[in-house]
């Protein structure tokens, strides 16, 4: 009772405006000073991985870097093309070469048809800069039109599709907000049957979002920002803050049924924080340490996201600690004066519900009482038959290809790829070497062209660059196929195992490399497969050991990193059956890659390793508090799982929600993340933590607490006075 947690917790109590005004001035501080430092948005050179990265940085120590590109199609609306197609590409590369945002205009390209033109315009600066400056192109293919209505153009691009792709999210994205908000409250309401005490949660976790998102934007000068923190902030900020909210207002509920009106709100702030107080802190260093473990990762993307994670569990454990007491004593405060009027009226007090849990959750429980080894045989194999599908598990990286057509450019894009072939995909060969070399090197570059000209994997378009200092040379390569066909993989791999040793390979040394897109959508996933191990180990044994702070327990902290591997891993099978086949596209809206995101997976366990330490820590807590209190183990675990359920359950629905909000999303890796967090909550909650738990420590009983058992503080409770579980 005298931990930091009850001490910070009491404070509040004892002075809750105090403790409300300063976290409503601490959340508008966090947005003025991230207002006022700004975002730090990674870089391009921040992405780079594999070849395909040091190929690039090569190229951009010569100034021969890829410039982001975008491509104006002109048609007719009716009738033959005619001269008045050459007409708009002569006005549109006048107007396109006057903006600074310009690098340069290529000559018009006609399509092998006659019926489009083309006129490709090279975006001056980083790749990922290419975003902001892409507005004025749009501007000018737009005023073009407009001098020509007998024409249409149409402009697609990496930078118009990346903007097509932030418009579509920031729309999903309200559409997930309004479907998750009513639904939390509508879960709240049923929990707790009081408006008042469904918005607590609501608020609480809104008002840390909104701080988190101030603070990543000052951790983003840390590690860059690459605009997915907003997202994670956002999903799992709903998602642990009501969650830790509710976790405390029902055990301080529970505590004021238990004493009739006999405790003061403060007394009860006090005995919530000594208990579900420190569950939440503990919880929310479990979350935060297994978060870090993506920073091992080395990819600006998962730095991110683990930043994101990080600052808002961080700032929702604070909220649980300062604000949520506060404001359950001014609560309880309004209450008790409600009950005093109500007593000088002569009116009955009104009942407080119990939260012992309840017949529902005790026939949940009956079968691992009953039947603890059988219980925990049929869900395991049932979890295992989840699993199995992951043997046919295929990882990419998701390519331009995969976004929605509900994106203008994207559907500009299909009619490029149709008409213009050979503008598919560009390999880029970019070779470092002494100036001395430069010729020795032209010649190789200008044999391995002539080699690929002969490949039908490849056009016979090429392009060789050389730098001023004649130190970086480079080859570009058209392929005639889709990035993400299998023909586009074979010229890749043609390039780097047969022609690039047969050629450049003998220049003596010479660095070579290749980069691109199809490069980049290689090279990521084996990034991220060398780096799976180191990660998966960290995150294993930082579970093992935050479980082994919390209860002191060898055993529970193995059972901890078992059940983890195993929800996780069924989790991941069951998006292997959903996503990598098609039966399911029509039901949640997606076209099949055939594939799941190379993110996805280790995302999923080092998230899910997180938010699944909630509901161990709580329900263990529950059982832990309950021996200490002199109960048998066998008993203790049937009544802390009872009286857990309810909450880890509510608590497992409304994070189920929220995460089942993104399934509706367009971007099919985000799809993919929330429908994978969804079932794997799910699967926690209502399998892991009422089946296979309870009977995994009903079979272990006193071993459950090896090495050391908890001591109890009182004299053991008579076996005729507790209520079992039949």
């Amino acid at each position: 009772m005298k931990s930091l947690t009850v001490r910070i917790a009491c404070w509040s109590a004892q002075h809750p405006w105090k403790a409300v005004v300063g976290w409503v001035l601490f959340v508008a501080l966090c947005l003025g000073v991230g207002g006022g430092v700004g975002t730090h948005e990674a870089t391009t050179a921040d992405y780079r991985v594999g070849e395909a990265g040091r190929a690039e940085a090569m190229a951009a120590e010569g100034h021969l870097e890829r410039l982001s590109t975008e491509q104006v199609l002109i048609s007719a609306r009716s009738g033959p093309l005619g001269d008045r197609a050459a007409s708009a590409a002569r006005e549109l590369t006048a107007r396109m070469k006057r903006l600074p945002e310009v690098a340069g205009v290529a000559a018009p390209v006609r399509s092998s048809d006659g019926r489009i033109l083309m006129v490709e315009v090279s975006i001056r600066g980083e790749e990922r800069d290419a975003d902001d400056k892409v507005d004025a192109l749009v501007a000018q293919t737009t005023a073009t039109q407009k001098a020509h209505p007998e024409l249409l153009l149409q402009e697609t691009g990496s930078a118009s599709t990346s903007k097509g792709v932030d418009r579509q999210r920031d729309d999903d994205l309200a559409l997930s907000e309004k479907i998750t908000l009513p639904v939390t409250l509508l879960t709240l309401l049923v929990v707790f049957g009081s408006v008042t005490m469904a918005a607590v949660p609501l608020l609480l976790a809104l008002s840390s979002i909104a701080a988190a998102v101030g603070l990543s934007m000052v951790a983003s000068h840390l590690t860059p920002d690459t605009g997915v923190g907003t997202n994670v902030i956002l999903m799992i900020g709903l998602a642990v803050g009501v969650d830790y909210t509710l976790f405390y207002l029902k055990r301080e509920r529970e505590e004021r049924a238990r004493s009739g009106g006999r405790l003061s709100s403060e007394a009860l702030v006090e005995l919530a924080a000594a208990t579900s107080g420190r569950a939440v802190v503990v919880s929310g260093l479990a979350v935060v340490a297994s978060t870090a473990t993506l920073y091992l990762a080395s990819d600006v993307i998962f730095s991110s996201l683990a930043t994101g994670t990080i600052v808002v569990v961080l700032v929702a454990v604070a909220s649980s600690l300062t604000a949520l007491p506060a404001l359950l004593t001014l609560l309880g405060r309004r209450a008790e004066r409600r009950a005093r009027r109500r007593a000088v009226r002569g009116k009955p007090s009104r009942r407080i519900r119990s939260e012992d849990g309840g017949r529902f959750w005790a026939a949940l429980l009956r079968p691992a009482a009953r039947h603890p080894l059988a219980t925990l045989c049929c869900s395991l194999l049932a979890l295992l038959a989840l699993v199995l599908p992951l043997t046919g598990l295929r990882i990419t990286e998701m390519s331009r290809d995969t976004h929605s057509r509900a994106i203008p450019a994207m559907r500009v894009y299909d009619r490029l790829n149709a008409a213009f072939p050979e503008q598919r995909v560009t390999h880029q060969v970019v070779v470092r070497a002494d100036a001395s070399r430069a010729a020795e090197v032209g010649a190789q570059l200008r044999a391995l062209a002539r080699r690929a000209a002969a490949d039908p994997l490849f056009t016979d378009a090429s392009r060789i660059r050389v730098s001023a200092d004649h130190r970086i040379s480079t080859l570009e390569l058209r392929v005639p196929h889709l990035g993400n066909s299998p023909q586009a993989y074979a010229s890749l791999d043609h390039l780097r195992h047969d022609y690039l040793p047969a050629t450049v390979g003998k220049v003596a040394g010479a660095e070579y490399g290749v980069s691109g897109d199809v490069a980049r959508y290689t090279d990521y996933p084996a990034h991220q497969d060398g780096k799976l191990p180191l990660v998966l180990g960290a995150l294993l044994l930082v579970t093992f050991l935050t479980t082994l702070y919390a209860f002191r327990s060898v055993v529970l902290g193995l059972i901890g990193v078992t059940l983890n591997v195993l929800s996780a891993a069924a989790a991941l099978g069951l998006l292997v059956l959903v996503f990598q086949h098609s039966w399911a596209e029509g039901l949640l809206g997606f076209h099949s890659t055939g594939s799941i995101g190379s993110r996805v997976p280790l995302f999923l366990f080092v998230i899910l390793f997180g938010l699944s330490m909630d509901y161990q820590v709580f329900v263990v807590s529950r059982i832990r508090e309950a021996v200490l209190a002199g109960t048998p183990t066998r008993q203790a675990v049937l009544d802390g799982v009872r009286r857990s359920a309810s909450v880890v359950t509510s608590a497992a629905v409304i994070m189920t929600t929220v995460f089942v909000s993104f399934v509706f999303l367009h971007i099919i890796e985000m799809k993919q993340i929330g429908f994978v967090l969804a079932a794997a909550v799910l699967l926690d909650a209502f399998v892991v933590r009422i089946l296979i738990l309870p009977a995994a420590l009903l079979l272990l009983g006193e071993r459950s607490w090896w090495p050391v058992r908890p001591v109890s503080r009182t004299r053991p409770v008579p076996d005729n006075a507790l209520v079992d579980v039949r």
